[in-house]
């Protein structure tokens, strides 16, 4: 008799995994231009700033040793006088909270804050690690679409006349993933409200809002409402392999996901914390780099945006990227970008599927780009190539 096997959680049929993880293995062909990817350029991340601060923590025992589970304290207070100066409060370094990148934080908010079945409001297109940890919770998900103002506020204000009483609303208010936009000052203000209102929690996902380049964005949703928990990373602007991220959440909140971060992980990295706090409080050295960063970033989407205007014209509309790492365009003619991707593979290069960030379905003919790890002549080559795939489907 062959053994039965033991099943798996029920949780784990609703899953699927990321396309763009998919996406990436296909993408590292040497031949390939990708704008598919999602991640800061490594070549501009400081990596000999790094190693100095690795070598200076490392002359401490206790750098390898555990650290509390809320995180190093010294990082803790490093990063509640950042965030004290964009709310426009004092943020007590009670309510700041270490996780192993900010995504962690994502998922033990959900744990933290959603029972099954809970209502969770999603801008749409969506990012899509916030819709894993969403239907991993059995979360019911509410798609409220986007417009160059971020999300459509008028319609989130219908779905609460209907009667319905979300658990959380999730967005990534600034240079948005991978819809490009920003959320205006008016709808920030407007959110918080509303969730001081209806009694609702913002949970305001912040990875990229030190990318600007033209200038700073409006003060985050967190400066408006008690009700915002606000996530941000040291990710985009140092490097992700140091994993730390941090969430800012009214105390009760940080003690609830202390408790479930002790079962997953105990704690994270002091190590990589400590060399964090050097770099994030030496503010007149981060202050270039990041500047260096922007600089950079802000001419490849320059370059991007540019080179997709010339070359498709009316037939491919795309956002302005006036910082973050993604352009979001659409195609108006119909053209099934799923379809599209094995061609524009072929032809060398590659970019995400509109469809991969749908919360049912749609965005059918949009595509998102990214533009931090190739230079201007080689985003204008990729342009190229999508153009000559593009030709190549029309009838």
């Amino acid at each position: 008799m062959s053994p039965t096997a033991p099943p798996l959680a029920g949780k784990l049929a609703g899953l699927r995994s990321s396309a763009i993880r998919d996406l990436l293995e296909l993408a590292e062909r040497p031949d390939v231009l990708s704008l598919a990817g999602g991640l800061p350029d490594a070549a501009l991340m400081p990596r000999e700033r790094i190693a100095a601060a690795t070598e200076s923590a490392l002359t401490d025992a206790r750098s390898l040793q555990y650290t509390g589970s809320p995180g190093w304290g010294p990082l803790r207070e490093v990063l509640a006088a950042r965030e004290s100066v964009k709310l426009g409060r004092t943020v007590p370094t009670a309510e700041v909270f270490v996780t192993h990148g900010s995504q962690q934080a994502l998922a033990l908010l959900a744990e933290v804050l959603l029972d099954p079945g809970a209502l969770v409001v999603v801008e749409d297109p969506a990012y899509v690690g916030a819709l894993q940890v969403f239907r991993a919770a059995g979360a019911r998900i509410a798609a409220i679409p986007l417009d160059d103002d971020g999300m459509r506020l008028d319609l989130l204000a219908e779905l609460l006349a209907r009667g319905e009483r979300p658990a959380l609303v999730h967005t990534v208010s600034t240079f948005h993933n991978p819809g490009g936009v920003t959320m205006s000052a008016a709808r920030r203000a407007e959110l918080a409200e509303l969730a001081a209102a209806h009694g609702f929690w913002v949970i305001e996902d912040d990875p990229y809002g030190e990318l600007w380049f033209d200038g700073p964005p409006p003060a985050p949703v967190a400066a408006h409402g008690a009700n915002v928990i606000r996530l941000s990373s040291a990710s985009k602007i140092l490097a992700p392999a140091l994993r730390v991220g941090w969430m800012v959440a009214p105390v009760r909140v940080a003690r609830a996901v202390e408790l479930l971060k002790q079962g997953a992980d105990l704690c994270g990295s002091a190590l990589t914390q400590q060399v964090a706090a050097e770099l994030l409080a030496d503010e007149l050295w981060l202050a270039g780099h990041v500047d260096r960063v922007r600089d950079a970033y802000g001419q490849r989407a320059k370059a991007l945006v540019g080179a997709v205007r010339e070359e498709f014209g009316a037939r491919l509309r795309c956002t302005d990227a006036a910082g973050g790492m993604f352009v979001w365009g659409e195609f108006t003619d119909g053209t099934d970008t799923a379809a599209l991707l094995p061609v524009a593979v072929e032809a060398g290069v590659a970019f995400v599927p509109g469809a991969a960030f749908a919360v049912e379905a749609g965005y059918r003919s949009a595509l998102r780009m990214c533009f931090t790890t190739s230079d201007a002549a080689s985003l204008t080559e990729a342009v190229a190539r999508l153009g000559r795939a593009a030709q190549s489907t029309q009838p």
